[in-house]
């Protein structure tokens, strides 16, 4: 999604990462990669579990959070949703940036 976000941000969007890691780890891992979004910690696990997306057990973790996106507009309803339950598999951007199309305000 990194790739896209400059085409997300000229929609009028913006990419936000959240993961059940600590804050410190998340501002290692966009230092190394050099990432310009925010991304959220859900250390709590309440953000995944809200949005139906955590793992009862995962490689004897518990609670932790699948891949997904998720495309919100701006009154708060979710427009996109895809998850999967293997980590290895990446989602397809393109669904999603068409889903975002779908729901922005046209341009002037």
């Amino acid at each position: 999604m990194g790739q896209r976000v400059d085409e997300i941000r000229a929609l009028g969007a913006e990419v936000l990462g959240v993961a059940v890691t600590a804050t410190f780890s998340q501002q290692a891992f966009a230092a190394s990669l050099g990432v310009d979004f925010p991304l959220l910690s859900d250390w709590d696990r309440e953000v995944c579990a809200a949005y139906g997306v955590q793992y009862d057990v995962w490689k004897g973790h518990r609670g932790l959070a699948k891949r997904s996106v998720f495309v919100v507009d701006a009154g708060g309803v979710v427009r996109y949703r895809w998850v999967t339950d293997d980590a290895l598999v990446l989602p397809d951007f393109d669904e999603a940036v068409a889903a975002l199309r779908a729901c922005a305000p046209p341009t002037p």
